[in-house]
């Protein structure tokens, strides 16, 4: 038979199919059939852990509502001095809540552990910390001079703020008086953080089968000064707050001060961001985030979402004293309540030189891009 020269036998194969049909024949070795989609590079989150107490201004990232770019977060909602113990020994999160007075002190170390963001889950005026014994003999604030002040911890941040207070408000100097430090209610509590104090702040420990609470009550101890209400403040009893109407001294100190006193910062492994930079302005993000529904919620008037009866006047009176945003996240509008602090810690002997608000966090978080 006469072959057709124009012609190519049908077994034939042209340069093109062959190419596609070699192309095909490789990714079928490593692709699952019948879908080249599974041949893309999977992407996938940071997995980290953080602890932070169940706030209402986390709640949305606890329950994931709210959730933090290129991050998958396990949060653990642990009360706040197990966070700290945990964070400061051992480092156990990657992400936590921590004490501000025990952050600026990390900073001091050969290698700081820890970088913060501008971020404060917990703020309180700390007026209403401050307790007596009935026959101490202390009536007004200036009587604490020469006395004995019971004090968890010397460091935490919220005696750092009473003791800068009474300093600045009443000229109590931090070295007028003895400090007592042990167990709130149980003994052998220690400080988290080595101290390096000067002679003249003069610090003693409690014996250890004691407490503070206890101390107070029997007038071991003339005052106390701390976070917590101490358990032998009753009703009649032998304990009383030196500031009784502890909420007008607050208002007023606010009117005069412009600071609402920050306690806590969110602080990040440094090793972990030194890796991961991008992990500083994610989480920064996420938090504002949770906190705008917060603010939703305590104005929402259909259905009170928190358990006050009077919380929407309640709100209505915060706006007015504190303005809109009376809980800001954010260096700006903070550099001054930050300063504050920073000043009483140097002062009372803890940090080792003045620090200024910038030098306690991520610069990422410092500024943010505009359209």
């Amino acid at each position: 038979m006469k072959k057709n020269p124009g012609r190519r036998p049908s077994s034939a194969m042209s340069r093109r199919q062959w190419l596609s049909t070699a192309a095909a024949g490789g990714a079928a070795a490593t692709v699952a059939p019948g879908s080249l989609l599974a041949a893309a590079p999977q992407t996938s989150k940071l997995r980290l852990t953080m602890a932070c107490w169940d706030y209402d201004r986390t709640r949305a990232v606890m329950d994931g509502r709210v959730t933090f770019d290129g991050i998958e977060m396990t949060y653990l909602p642990l009360v706040v001095e197990e966070t700290f113990f945990r964070m400061m020994r051992h480092q156990e999160f990657d992400v936590s809540e921590m004490s501000l007075s025990s952050y600026t002190l990390s900073l001091f170390a050969d290698k700081p552990p820890f970088i913060a963001i501008p971020v404060f889950p917990s703020r309180m005026f700390r007026h209403n910390g401050i307790f007596i014994n009935v026959n101490s003999g202390i009536k007004e604030p200036k009587d604490l001079a020469g006395k004995r002040v019971g004090t968890p911890e010397y460091q935490l941040t919220a005696p750092v703020w009473q003791r800068g207070i009474l300093s600045d408000e009443y000229k109590v100097p931090v070295s007028s008086v003895t400090h007592w430090t042990g167990g709130l209610e149980e003994p052998g509590r220690e400080e988290k953080a080595p101290l390096a104090l000067p002679p003249t702040i003069r610090l003693q420990e409690i014996p250890k089968d004691k407490t503070l609470s206890q101390m107070l009550e029997t007038g071991e101890i003339d005052a106390l000064i701390g976070p917590r209400v101490p358990s032998s403040y009753k009703p009649g009893g032998k304990v009383r707050r030196l500031f009784e109407d502890y909420a007008k001294v607050e208002r007023e100190y606010y009117q005069r001060t412009k600071i609402f006193p920050i306690m806590h910062v969110v602080a990040i492994r440094r090793e972990l961001y030194e890796r991961n930079p991008w992990v500083a302005q994610s989480l920064y993000k996420g938090f504002v985030q949770a906190q705008r529904i917060t603010y939703q919620d305590l104005r929402e008037t259909a259905a009170l979402k928190t358990m006050l009866p009077w919380l929407i006047q309640h709100v209505e009176e915060t706006e007015r004293l504190l303005g809109k945003e009376f809980w800001p996240y954010g260096l700006e509008p903070n550099v001054s309540a930050l300063s504050t602090f920073l000043r009483y810690s140097f002062e009372q002997g803890l940090a080792k030189r003045l620090l200024t608000p910038k030098d306690l966090f991520a610069r990422e978080t410092l500024e943010s891009f505009k359209i």
